[in-house]
């Protein structure tokens, strides 16, 4: 249908089913609402054409911190926040993509064929990259134009980038590909999109549980053939919700903290003539401490021991949600975050002791939970930023009430995961 008569759709609430599926019935006006933004500014950059509207959830891990890196497994679930496209295609081969707060990407994917270090990091090298690595896997591409908006907060470690490398792909699916291409596909395809064309060496769990959707278990023992489980678990019906404390610490001059955990990692395997840590069991680290720490220094024996029991952690982890077993799942959130703290020491960073957000908000959250069946960790690659909290729906607006009056108003985000991945909405 057209561009206008998608907002007839939606201001008819044809489409509240699917939004309340996707979003919840309590957000439901906002969302609608925001559709309806979203296809109004779509109309101002393009014209009242045949569109379309694509949405793909950002994600948080749930478990597995700092292990892909070493080839270890993770858990991962897609949140109600997404970015949502309204999209056309076009008969060129020209991706425009004008996104919120943002100047128009252009990007000719006849010519754009190969990696650029000139724009590495740009928007437009991701669009590129996506078009490629569909040809590279004998798909189709082609043009469209879209309009896109997101409420993936950036900074927070719930993956906007990965959701746009996513959401690229999965318009192609849809336009050129009668959406025929496995979500986990596009989820590679994305990886291989920012490794190469965008030039960050990232692993894939954001982008694959951006595609798939709902809990996700990742083990990445195999890179190039991971095994990829969706565990269909009701978190809301469960009784909780995920709360996603944004602290408001300073990301800047983190890049040393970041690449310090997989490099001392890999400097234990290395010890032992092995690359990464999965290729190495524990005991094998336990039985050469002496010569380990002369070698390796202490943290990165404490930071191989975090990934040895986190690993371990999400295979229980996983069982416990397969089984329903939110309690025994919710005890091994908290024993991860208890390693994340001592072991892995990724809390907060030694250039700045004096800011210590991540370790306020988990002490203010146990203060608030503790000893009431929730459980609390860091999320996501840890240093500043935020935390994460599974909450009992009848405590969240208490919880809410006490992090806004530390961290500012809006810093509790109450999210759900929701159950799909990359989705054509309408």
């Amino acid at each position: 249908m057209k561009a206008r008569e998608l907002i007839s759709f939606i201001e008819s609430k044809k489409a509240d089913e699917k939004i309340s599926a996707i979003y919840g019935k309590e957000n439901l006006e906002a969302q609608r609402q925001r559709y309806l933004g979203a296809v109004a500014e779509f109309i101002s950059n393009y014209g009242d054409i045949e569109a379309s509207i694509f949405s793909v959830p950002g994600r948080s891990e749930l478990s597995g911190n700092h292990t892909d890196h070493n080839h270890g497994k993770v858990m991962a679930g897609s949140i109600n926040l997404d970015i949502i496209a309204v999209a056309s295609k076009t008969d060129d081969c020209v991706i425009k993509i004008k996104s919120q707060g943002f100047p128009e990407d252009v990007v000719d994917i006849k010519i754009y064929k190969t990696p650029n270090d000139a724009d590495y990091f740009n928007s437009s090298a991701l669009i590129a990259g996506m078009s490629r690595a569909f040809e590279n896997a004998g798909k189709k591409t082609g043009g469209y134009v879209a309009y896109t908006t997101s409420n993936v907060f950036k900074g927070s470690g719930l993956s906007s980038s990965a959701a746009f490398e996513v959401m690229v792909g999965n318009i192609l699916n849809y336009f050129y590909n009668d959406g025929e291409v496995d979500n986990v596909e596009i989820a590679k395809m994305a990886q291989y999109s920012e490794n190469v064309f965008f030039g960050k060496p990232c692993g894939l769990m954001d982008q694959m549980a951006c595609a798939v959707g709902g809990f996700v278990y990742i083990d990445f023992e195999d890179t190039k053939n991971p095994v990829i489980e969706k565990i269909p678990f009701d978190l809301s019906g469960a009784g909780y919700a995920l709360c996603i404390v944004n602290t408001g610490g300073n990301h800047a001059d983190l890049n040393e903290d970041y690449a310090s955990v997989p490099y001392e990692m890999k400097s234990v395997a290395k010890y032992f003539g092995k690359e990464y840590l999965r290729q190495i069991d524990k005991s094998l680290v336990l039985d050469n401490i002496e010569k380990l720490r002369e070698a390796t220094g202490d943290r990165a024996i404490l930071r191989a021991i975090h990934f040895f029991n986190e690993n371990d952690r999400v295979t229980t982890q996983a069982d416990a949600l397969r089984n329903g077993d939110i309690t025994r799942f919710l005890d091994y959130v908290k024993k991860s975050g208890n390693s994340s703290f001592m072991y892995l020491q990724n809390v907060f960073t030694t250039k700045n002791v004096s800011e210590q957000g991540l370790s306020l908000a988990l002490a203010i959250t146990a203060s608030v939970l503790g000893g009431k069946g929730c459980a609390y960790r860091v999320h996501g690659g840890g240093f500043a930023g935020t935390i994460q909290a599974f909450v009992k729906i009848e405590l969240v607006e208490e919880y809410r009430r006490v992090i806004d009056s530390a961290f500012g108003k809006g810093a509790c985000h109450v999210l759900r995961i929701r159950p799909d991945g990359a989705i054509k909405v309408i």
